[in-house]
């Protein structure tokens, strides 16, 4: 079973969703309050059913909102982006060598965030 785990940062509050082997598939922005880092968490919950738009293919389909972006960064490592309903990005994932290890970090965002339990870091 996944978690979202919340830490404390210099500059406000963030999250990152954990695997049940304690590996982290996606983070947070810093948010200002704790109360708008629970937010995030639960748009998350509510968005993590969306489409996979798959921006590395040529002609990809452009999906409408709440979906996962895939895209390439400037090292050349798969990434995702979760977007929510209004556009805002609300959870990115690690950089990937192959794109199936990116796809299987989304579905593993899919699987573990609707019932992922909320703690705080120590």
């Amino acid at each position: 079973m996944g978690k979202f785990v919340i830490k404390e940062t210099s500059t406000g509050f963030k999250f990152d969703l954990k695997a049940g082997n304690g590996e982290v598939i996606a983070t947070s922005e810093v948010y200002n309050s704790m109360d708008a880092c629970k937010n995030g968490i639960e748009s998350v919950r509510k968005c993590c059913a969306g489409g996979i738009e798959d921006q590395t293919e040529e002609g990809f389909e452009t999906l409408k909102h709440p979906k996962f972006e895939v895209y390439m960064d400037k090292g050349g490592e798969y990434r995702f982006r979760l977007k929510a309903r209004n556009g805002e990005i609300i959870a990115t994932g690690e950089g990937y060598k192959q794109k199936s290890g990116c796809i299987n970090g989304i579905e593993s965002v899919k699987k573990n965030a609707p019932e992922a339990e909320v703690t705080e870091a120590k």
